[in-house]
């Protein structure tokens, strides 16, 4: 399994900039979302009781004071970006692939009935704000949730679901190449 680390975050934000000293701390002391995920691969990443001591409160800080609350350990590949923070909730059971994008008021979260389980969200996909993915339902690569749209059925790569509740649209190339301006090291869009 490939380790994942904050600076594959970082680049997804600013690309070769990120490696600059003077951006990494700019971000990780004035960019809420960027710190949040920040702690949250640290704490991760924890194995060692030292690590757990400093991680896991530093962790718990930033989910205090973002209202993001993706529990730790929660399986999300590199290249993940909260553009804006607050009030996401991310169901520690999902299984989210690389280059995320997630706005506020986001929801990936089980149900139960007909849809029973947590999703599963392929790589390269954007959530706008207030969306919600319930269920357990498949998200191909390359798709894009709307702006307040409500998806709880799978949706085919390459796709766009809009409204509440939502309906799809197919095409031919990726919806959210434009969105994800620099992909994480080694992932492709």
């Amino acid at each position: 399994m490939e380790k994942l680390r904050p600076r594959d975050d970082l680049y997804r934000y600013e690309g070769e900039r990120s490696r600059k000293l003077g951006v990494r701390l700019r971000y990780r002391l004035f960019t809420p979302g960027y710190r949040f995920t920040y702690y949250f691969r640290k704490a991760s990443a924890s194995r060692t009781i030292f690590g757990k001591l400093i991680y896991y409160p530093l962790f718990h800080l930033a989910k205090f004071r973002t209202g993001i609350q993706i529990p730790i350990g929660t399986n999300i590949g590199k290249g993940m970006k909260i553009a804006h923070f607050g009030t996401i909730v991310v169901n520690p059971g999902a299984r989210i692939g690389y280059n995320f994008n997630i706005a506020q008021g986001c929801l990936v979260g089980n149900a139960q009935g007909k849809k029973a389980g947590v999703p599963t969200i392929g790589n390269n996909v954007f959530m706008g704000a207030n969306s919600i993915i319930i269920g357990g339902v498949a998200i191909g690569d390359n798709c894009l949730i709307a702006p307040g749209a409500f998806v709880n059925f799978d949706m085919p790569d390459n796709s766009i679901a809009i409204g509440n509740p939502a309906k799809l649209i197919r095409k031919e190339s990726s919806p959210t190449a434009k969105y994800i301006v620099f992909p994480a090291p080694g992932t492709k869009i």
